[in-house]
């Protein structure tokens, strides 16, 4: 324990955020650069060391938290970086992104404010690469196995870069232009600016992976002759089948799935387009969904110069403190207030979509809803409750419901479907088919960056054990492990 008295005499501090005025008139990240430094060493200090330390356990990669705060109080950088990516292969994007379920079972969290995790990760991170303790690490030797990586996403990525350092000559195929994933297409430039995929990318590449990108396999590239290509392959595309809503007017110009908007922004920010198509600029703009998808699009939407923002939960507000279902150490479900909703808008809770309005050219200008309330553990309307909102651009951020199966991949490899419609597989990651695995939201659904970054290395040493008859890959979790999220 490197102070016995941090937890009792600094109180929790985090990251400052730029001033709203001027964050919304650009599209880098929205914390104050340098903010973190004069109080890291300080918040680090406040890890208690426990003799079972729950962070390890709420965070699904098993990340070694006492140790790096350690290391991170004592401004040993190099030492607390080897710490932190010997769990984790992106820890800036953990850093960044992750809503982190670590936070949530720290023990401090019992009876006030836990220790700030994601920000002394990303402090020790971003030390890292500025002094160059971020280095390709390519393997000793090759075994002569060849593996394809199908989806560049946090779980591709990581599996690819655990399999490539074990020897083995990894490809990794993604259908779209750049390599990311829902990291570069999905993810806004103010939650985290494109430049850290980049340097991961250079730093893979120069330990060995191969990257093809605009190939679907499927489409481009037939499942069989991969296999026959390849000793092994790993499914990683995502579960990008968003759900929709299926109400009168859906067919209206102007209401698209939020990864139809969202990448077109991110579009302009590299430098494709100069004006995304589906911009919101001087519309009221309505985000169906109250999840990190929908305060992205709300993010979104302020910089694009919305005339209005509201959001849509179906379900009731989150209270603000965890509830007797919810104790700790579980991930509890409370009301959250992220950059994007600082900025401006309405969030509205306890309301359902009926049907939408437009104008006599097909395009949306009203969107209708009605009240909604639990009774009996079911969602119903609440007569006399309706009403209407103007909607001139609607977003549907409602979550996925799968992988993408139109594209023939799940056909083609013959593989085999699980209840929820996630690609089925056993305890090494492995599906019905003999060298094909899956990992990440293909193989658990729709979830969070640091289950895909874990499923990557899990899947990882299973297709080297698969390979090879043993691994000395680690393995943090297993396809059922929920560790103590809800």
């Amino acid at each position: 324990m490197a102070d016995p008295k941090g937890f009792l005499t600094h109180e929790r501090e985090h990251a400052k955020t730029r001033p709203v005025e001027e964050r919304v008139k650009d599209w880098n990240e929205v914390y104050q650069p340098g903010s973190l430094l004069p109080i890291i060493t300080k918040q680090a200090s406040r890890c208690m060391d426990c003799g079972i330390p729950f962070c390890h356990n709420g965070c699904p990669l098993g990340n070694l938290i006492p140790e790096w705060n350690d290391y991170a109080y004592r401004e040993d950088w190099t030492a607390a970086s080897e710490r932190l990516h010997a769990t984790n292969n992106f820890p800036e994007f953990t850093g960044r992104l992750c809503p982190a379920p670590c936070e949530a079972a720290c023990v401090l969290g019992i009876n006030q404010q836990p220790v700030t995790i994601k920000n002394v990760e990303v402090s020790i991170i971003d030390k890292a690469w500025d002094s160059g303790d971020v280095t390709p690490q390519p393997p000793e030797r090759l075994s002569g196995k060849t593996v394809a990586v199908i989806g560049s996403g946090p779980a591709g990525l990581a599996a690819a870069q655990q399999l490539t350092r074990a020897g083995h000559t990894v490809a990794v195929y993604e259908r779209a232009d750049r390599i990311g994933g829902l990291l570069r297409y999905g993810i806004p430039e103010f939650k985290m600016e494109k430049r850290h995929i980049n340097r991961r990318i250079e730093q893979m590449r120069a330990e060995g992976t191969k990257f093809r990108t605009e190939v679907e396999i499927g489409r481009d590239i037939d499942a069989a002759k991969l296999r026959k290509r390849y000793d092994a392959v790993v499914i990683a595309a995502g579960a990008t089948t968003s759900r929709d809503l299926p109400v009168p007017g859906r067919e209206l110009n102007g209401v698209h799935f939020a990864m139809e908007y969202l990448p077109l922004a991110n579009k302009v920010q590299e430098g494709d387009l100069t004006v995304s198509p589906i911009s919101a600029e001087g519309k009221h703009v309505v985000v169906i969904g109250g999840g990190d998808t929908g305060a992205d699009c709300v993010g979104t939407a302020h910089r694009q110069g919305a005339a209005s923002v509201t959001q849509l939960e179906i379900m009731p507000r989150p209270g603000e403190e965890r509830s007797a279902g919810q104790p700790w150490p579980t991930f509890p479900m409370l009301y959250k207030v992220t950059s994007a909703h600082e900025e401006g808008g309405e969030r509205v809770y306890s309301v359902s979509t009926t049907h939408f309005e437009g104008d006599e050219d097909g395009n949306v200008q009203w969107l209708h809803l009605i009240e909604v309330e639990f009774k009996d553990g079911k969602l119903e309307q609440k007569p006399g409750t309706e009403r209407r909102i103007p909607a001139q651009l609607v977003t549907l951020a409602m979550g996925f419901t799968g992988t993408d199966q139109k594209n023939g991949l799940v056909e083609q490899f013959g593989l085999e479907l699980d209840a929820r419609g996630n690609v089925a597989r056993d305890a090494d990651f492995a599906t019905n088919v003999p060298g094909v695995f899956v990992a990440g939201d293909a193989g658990r659904g729709q979830s969070l960056i640091v289950w895909a970054i874990a499923e990557g290395r899990s899947a990882a040493r299973g297709v080297d054990r698969y390979l090879t008859g043993a691994s000395a890959l680690p393995a943090p979790i297993k396809p059922t492990d929920r560790a103590l999220t809800v």
